[in-house]
């Protein structure tokens, strides 16, 4: 069991995906009880077992099905009659995926990205918070957000991006947003979205099109002016606005 709790830590942390296997229930001679666990990886290596043989078989690729789609199921497997398995019996296994953390990239660590670090953490979100000043902002962020106080382009250099990135621009300047925008805009993420009103807006998108630097698909994805649209006026608002737009798309694209 040990080695399937480290597994799994490291599953959240690195990007990969897997699925945990649990028998819930087992009725007659199946090979494992209830209890017995098995984590598949999405390379098809697993650590543990619940039983071998022809169940095992079926529960990894029924596991394999489970990480493509990231929906748990529960499947009741008859030992004789779907796996041919002499020995009889009945087993239930509970298969939830194992996928990795949310990320949250927040650009800009003023009064509307410090009020999203603090909330965003409270609904799964793994936040750091990254500006090009040294800031003092320790205390007003939670302790699990991350703060990097360097340069924007030497830090996205760094940063990992993947399909469960949320990305947020919300610097001082707007030159720093456009240019992490086109920067941001080509790198794999969930949610992209940048700050700023309709007039910015649209300067932006034309002089990232003029130039060639984003296509109007590239465009397309991009959340801006950020937020769900209602009368948000303080910096905690704005920050809320944001947070449920995030919310609304983590919950269509990624559950």
């Amino acid at each position: 069991m040990r080695n399937i709790l480290s597994e799994i830590k490291e599953i959240i942390k690195s990007g990969k995906k897997g699925a945990l296997c649990i028998i819930v229930e087992s009725r007659g001679s199946a090979p494992q009880k209830q209890g017995a666990k098995m984590l598949v990886l999405e390379n098809g290596t697993i650590e543990g077992t619940i039983g071998g043989g022809a169940l095992e078989m079926q529960v990894m690729k029924d596991a394999a099905e489970v990480i493509r789609s990231g929906k748990p199921v529960k499947n009741i497997y008859d030992l004789d009659k779907d796996l041919d398995m002499s020995c009889g019996g009945f087993t239930e296994v509970y298969i939830e995926p194992v996928v990795p953390e949310l990320k949250l990239y927040i650009f800009g660590a003023g009064h509307i990205g410090t009020a999203l670090a603090k909330l965003a953490p409270e609904f799964g979100f793994n936040v750091t918070l990254f500006d090009n000043r040294q800031l003092d902002i320790v205390d007003k962020i939670k302790a699990n957000t991350d703060f990097i106080g360097n340069d924007y382009f030497n830090s996205i250099d760094k940063a990992v991006f993947d399909e469960r990135t949320f990305i947020v621009i919300v610097t001082p300047k707007h030159s720093y947003d456009e240019e992490i925008l086109s920067v941001c805009a080509k790198k794999p993420s969930a949610y992209i979205g940048m700050i700023g009103s309709k007039t910015k807006i649209a300067k932006v998108k034309n002089r990232l099109l003029d130039n060639n630097i984003l296509t109007e698909k590239d465009l397309s994805r991009i959340d801006m002016p950020i937020g769900i649209k209602f009368n948000a006026v303080s910096p905690q608002e704005i920050a809320l606005s944001i947070l449920a737009k995030m919310i609304d798309v983590k919950n269509r694209q990624l559950f």
